[in-house]
């Protein structure tokens, strides 16, 4: 089979709605596609707990504690499971952290904002988590097999997350004036973050085409941008916050909210390592990532010994 005929088949295969495995031929593009977004995703899912753990020691309460605990591990989890579905492709685990830890491959701008009180946990869960959630429940229809299916797992821990970022939002925009005032503060600073976590828009976002043809993604960045405006607006005003947007409106015609400009401007400085917390994030991980050395290296020898694969850690 010539290589126009291998794409073809290739393309077909995928609009059939079948999965691609990793011993199933694909185009070099396609693999290093989805190395790159599984790879972002994996190192957003490690980078994401450092907001979150900074409140360990502080949670309000021991429930809020344990619940915050497990959504740490969660998250940890999800990286192990994305990590491995990338190494499918035919990349290392070493190669993804040093891509990382060189600025070769990145994580979610999000993360490199600060978690200033316990409504920014709140706020995390509620918008973070429910972004993330609004992209991802599409991912698990994605065509690359191991990432799907990773996905389906991930998803339904997720939804809890952002449960557990809206009771403590509820929680605090019901509570005493100074409590809403911190919900209300945590969501003016969260909320433009967790829009621009989409990416930018169709038209500026050069490989959104290919992922959609290819069907990795399953819906474009603006289309799961609206669905997540148009599924959280209603959730702040039943607990009486307000979104700070004054251009926010609901357009009776398209059935949609329209919202105002996206500092996009914010979203790339951000990415290219200039926002508040991206040093401090990259400095936090490579300082434990060498700490640990030990336990892999230890992890290896005794596999070596045993003949057996190595727990990944």
């Amino acid at each position: 089979m010539n290589s126009d005929n291998r794409f073809e088949a290739f393309q077909q295969y995928i609009d059939s709605e079948e999965k691609i495995e990793p011993k199933d031929w694909m185009p070099d593009e396609y693999r290093l596609h989805n190395i790159r977004q599984i790879s972002q995703h994996a190192h957003s899912e490690v980078i994401g707990m450092q907001p979150e753990g900074n409140w360990i020691t502080r949670a309000p309460s021991l429930r809020a504690k344990k619940i915050l605990l497990a959504k740490i591990q969660d998250e940890g989890g999800h990286g192990l499971y994305l990590y491995s579905a990338a190494e499918t492709l035919g990349i290392t685990r070493d190669e993804l952290i040093e891509q990382l830890h060189s600025g070769k491959a990145k994580y979610s701008s999000v993360f490199n904002y600060p978690t200033l009180n316990w409504a920014d946990i709140g706020a995390i869960g509620w918008l973070v988590d429910g972004a993330a959630v609004t992209n991802q429940l599409s991912l698990r229809r994605t065509s690359y097999g191991p990432y799907s299916r990773a996905m389906m797992r991930i998803c339904n821990e997720e939804s809890f997350h952002q449960r557990q970022g809206y009771e403590i939002m509820a929680k605090m925009a019901t509570g005493t004036p100074e409590q809403h005032a911190m919900a209300q503060s945590a969501i003016d600073r969260w909320w433009w973050p967790a829009l621009m976590m989409f990416g930018p828009h169709d038209n500026d976002s050069p490989r959104t085409s290919n992922g959609l043809r290819w069907k990795i993604k399953r819906a474009g960045n603006d289309e799961l941008r609206q669905r997540f405006i148009d599924k959280t607006v209603p959730q702040a005003e039943v607990i009486g916050l307000k979104i700070p947007d004054p251009r926010l409106r609901w357009n009776e015609e398209t059935q949609h909210y329209e919202i105002g400009p996206i500092n996009w401007d914010e979203f790339h400085r951000v990415v290219r390592g200039e926002g508040p917390c991206n040093s401090q994030r990259m400095a936090h991980h490579k300082h434990w990532h060498a700490e640990g050395a030990w336990v892999r290296e230890a992890a290896a020898a005794y596999a070596a010994r045993h003949n057996t694969n190595p727990v990944r850690v």
